[in-house]
């Protein structure tokens, strides 16, 4: 008893940090106007800073994986490290004298350490929870997710609370995630450290079928989570606008869409238990797909409560897959190089984040916006292809 007394504790531990690390990816993004407006940016700077964050994560999960860093060294240390280097660089942000130029680096070199936070702190929880992974997993991952919807509350707060501040408290809550790691998390009794630099280490993983198809899997699902999360204000502005007399609290509601994919995350988890990992992610990602295919018809609802059911119902099924096939990865991949298998998948699945965020945005100037989240639908059918081929 005392030992799972132990585990609860540790995984509330690293539940715990994660979300106060993650907190620095989406700062940014909920003080975007005022960094704007307090230092004279144009307003291409809005998207500008907010790739900047993506493409550093993107170059810090390629790196840290082709040196297999978690593996070789200590995750925990890892993690303490990147994240007292990615407080620092977000509270450079609030520098007087800064230019778009020192903004988008900032910005750049705190994604590059989130590459030491959120893979790390799954392979952390890989090595402690070799059995219930996708539980553990579920609980980490909403963590995220809570993270991904809070700057949309955060829109609401910043009227009160000076931007400064904002970028203050959170540099301070990634503090705080680093040292709870580096003090009560030691590594975990599932590591096997890598001696030395294997640079094809992030490619032979994918040797193995198994892994091929939750790889594949994941990159499915990336293919539509982002550009969902992204477009989910979007998809309600659209909506107020084709049904006149229907109003929309757009920040609120895209809270909640969101963020209603951290209980799933844990319903997931929970389900997988008794399912089976592979079938509650392919069920999962094909209700997300069947969401992708039904869009067009729920536009022209013209009962509002019916489609915010509908929205909250994809914002579920949209992530609750996303820790299944963390865990399949991490179950199929060798295992002194599983902190490198979980970040090169990470790094690979958020550079295709980035193109289909930016074929919606190519395609939002020639389609009508009811038809556009059809290509999403593209994600779901080559994940459950991948997962279907695989055993």
């Amino acid at each position: 008893m005392s030992k799972q007394r132990n585990l609860n504790f540790i995984l509330t531990i690293i539940v715990t940090a994660q979300f106060c690390c993650t907190s620095l990816w989406f700062a940014g993004n909920g003080v975007m106007t005022d960094l704007v407006a307090n230092f004279g940016l144009p307003e291409s700077a809005l998207g500008h800073l907010t790739s900047a964050v993506q493409f550093g994560f993107i170059t810090g999960t390629l790196i840290f994986a082709l040196l297999t860093i978690a593996d070789r060294f200590s995750p925990s240390y890892v993690f303490l490290g990147c994240a007292l280097l990615g407080a620092l660089f977000n509270l450079g942000t609030i520098w007087e004298q800064n230019t778009l130029t020192s903004l988008l680096t900032l910005r750049f070199m705190t994604g590059f350490c989130l590459a030491g936070i959120y893979p790390v702190g799954m392979k952390i929880a890989a090595d402690y929870f070799q059995k219930g992974l996708g539980k553990s997993l579920g609980f980490l991952v909403g963590a995220l997710v809570v993270g991904t919807a809070f700057p949309h509350l955060l829109k609401g707060l910043t009227t009160e609370l000076p931007w400064k501040a904002v970028l203050q408290i959170t540099s301070g809550l990634a503090v705080l995630g680093g040292v709870l790691i580096a003090v009560f998390v030691p590594d975990g009794p599932g590591r096997k450290p890598s001696q030395k630099i294997n640079l094809s280490a992030s490619f032979k993983v994918f040797k193995n079928s198994d892994f091929r198809g939750a790889a594949f899997g994941y990159f499915g699902h990336m293919w539509e989570l982002y550009a969902f999360w992204a477009f989910v204000p979007v998809i309600l502005r659209t909506y107020v606008s084709l049904h006149e007399g229907i109003q929309i609290n757009v920040p609120v509601w895209s809270f909640i869409i969101i963020g209603i994919g951290g209980i799933s995350c844990v319903i997931g988890g929970y389900l997988s238990e008794s399912m089976g990992t592979k079938r509650v992610a392919s069920r999962s990602l094909l209700m997300s797909g069947i969401c992708c295919l039904l869009s067009p018809l729920v536009f022209m609802l013209g009962m509002k409560w019916l489609f915010l059911a509908f929205l909250i119902f994809w914002g579920m099924v949209v992530i609750a897959d996303s820790p299944l096939f963390s865990t399949l990865v991490a179950q199929n991949a060798p295992v002194e190089y599983k902190g490198t298998a979980l970040t090169i998948v990470t790094c690979v699945g958020f550079a295709i984040t980035i193109v289909s965020i930016q074929l919606l945005n190519y395609l939002s100037g020639m389609w009508q916006p009811i038809y556009l989240y059809l290509v999403l639908a593209a994600g779901p059918v080559f994940g459950l292809t991948a997962l279907k081929m695989s055993r």
